[in-house]
């Protein structure tokens, strides 16, 4: 079967990593960027997405994930490490959109996203177009308009944000539980 992939992928015209394919489960990327935006910057611009109207969970590195109203500190913990094993464990899909304030707001198939303030990623853009290859998870394969796999700066910090949900589903940690209204 991988190798129906990996000729699927070639034949796509999709970029080879220089390091062995990891075949482990769940595929996740191999770069963990050492830069990112704050806890507070990602409450910030959330409460503002969900015009303070929307429970959520913040992890270690950024992830938030939206809850129902009504459920316990500990219900909103689980509710939320759930949904990111839910992402992971399956297909991380992303759907990354443009935001009104600039920004850059990467959804997912669950109620989990990850903020990437534009201002804070052009200051690191170099890096992000260095790195941004090892963003994809191994024999992964993303169709943009440009090509398989072939991203301009905005698939460029996309990558880069969803490697901050790889990084908080492999090691879920919440640091912050955020009650809309407050």
């Amino acid at each position: 079967m991988k190798k129906i992939f990996d000729s699927l992928a070639a034949l796509l015209g999709a970029k080879r990593r220089k390091e062995e394919v990891d075949t482990s489960f769940p595929p996740v990327p191999l770069w963990q960027p050492d830069f990112a935006i704050s806890v507070d910057e990602v409450e910030e611009r959330m409460v503002y997405y969900t015009d303070n109207g929307i429970d959520f969970v913040i992890f270690t590195n950024g992830t938030a994930v939206t809850m129902p109203d009504g459920l316990t500190d500990d219900e909103a913990e689980a509710f939320a490490k759930d949904t990111l094993s839910k992402i992971l464990n399956y297909h991380p899909d992303m759907r990354p959109l443009n935001m009104d304030d600039g920004n850059i707001l990467i959804r997912y198939n669950h109620p989990a996203a990850n903020v990437v303030i534009n201002e804070f990623a052009n200051e690191h853009m170099e890096t992000i177009r260095k790195r941004h290859d090892d963003g994809l998870t191994p024999s992964e394969v993303i169709i943009t308009p440009l090509g398989a796999n072939v991203f301009d700066d905005f698939g460029m910090k996309a990558l880069y944000g969803r490697t901050f949900m790889f990084m908080d589903a492999q090691n879920p940690n919440v640091v912050r539980i955020y009650r809309h209204g407050s």
